[in-house]
């Protein structure tokens, strides 16, 4: 599967247009200021209430940059931790995304063309807002990297050059998580397998050291597992 077998040019372009109408700053110096040199990424597999939850018990949220995929947010903040930053295409809990906004939280707002809706409905609703798109960027929009949240949400952080990137709820298996939000699992999947790919490829070429500290899933290549207390000693 490659991203031009699911992607519509002519709507992300659309979307990514109304995306840029609705922001009135762009806010990625900020969104970069947020990226301290460790930075824990969530993503909505099956095993992110127990991770969300070991981090808690370790208070690793405490002295780290947080980023929650889309519809870990909600996981995140059931555990008392307000993620620093959301990586969304507004198709998970888009309740729990203003609640943890309210709370501080960045949210960086993908566009493309099966959320035009969602993003006219809920953007609005939103403040400390940055736009990406699938597009070349153009006004406040950005391209940083990535195809779905959880690698985008890598992506992000390596593009504002983060040291080490952990890696929770990252499972990457045929088993989608309860936070996932709205998908057809057969294209889910799919789309799980091409950003497990990408986070593949960035890990290869990239200084960063992005270490998987997740408590299930598959091998990501290149990405070396870690245990919750070896990351303690990291930390």
């Amino acid at each position: 599967m490659k991203i031009s077998d699911v992607v519509d040019t002519s709507r992300d372009q659309k979307s990514a247009e109304v995306l840029n109408e609705l922001i009135e700053k762009d806010l990625s110096d900020a969104l970069g200021m947020r990226i301290q040199d460790t930075v824990l990424v969530f993503g909505a597999g099956h095993s992110l209430a127990k991770d969300a939850a070991r981090v808690k018990s370790k208070q690793f949220h405490k002295c780290t940059t947080t980023i929650a995929a889309d519809g870990a947010a909600l996981s995140l903040l059931e555990w008392g931790i307000t993620p620093d930053i959301i990586v969304t295409d507004l198709d998970g809990d888009v309740r729990a995304i203003i609640r943890a906004n309210k709370k501080g939280s960045c949210v960086v707002v993908h566009a493309h063309g099966d959320n035009i809706e969602k993003i006219k409905e809920v953007v609005p609703k939103l403040e400390n807002v940055v736009g990406t798109t699938q597009t070349e960027p153009f006004g406040n929009l950005h391209n940083f990297g990535g195809f779905t949240d959880g690698d985008r949400c890598v992506f992000l952080a390596e593009h504002f050059g983060a040291g080490t990137i952990v890696l929770f709820g990252m499972d990457f298996g045929g088993e989608i998580g309860e936070y996932s939000g709205e998908y057809e699992k057969d294209i889910k999947i799919r789309k799980m397998e091409l950003g497990k790919k990408l986070i593949e490829d960035l890990a290869a070429r990239t200084g960063a050291a992005i270490l998987n500290a997740t408590s299930g899933g598959n091998h990501i290549a290149h990405v070396p597992k870690i245990g919750i207390n070896t990351l303690e000693g990291i930390i």
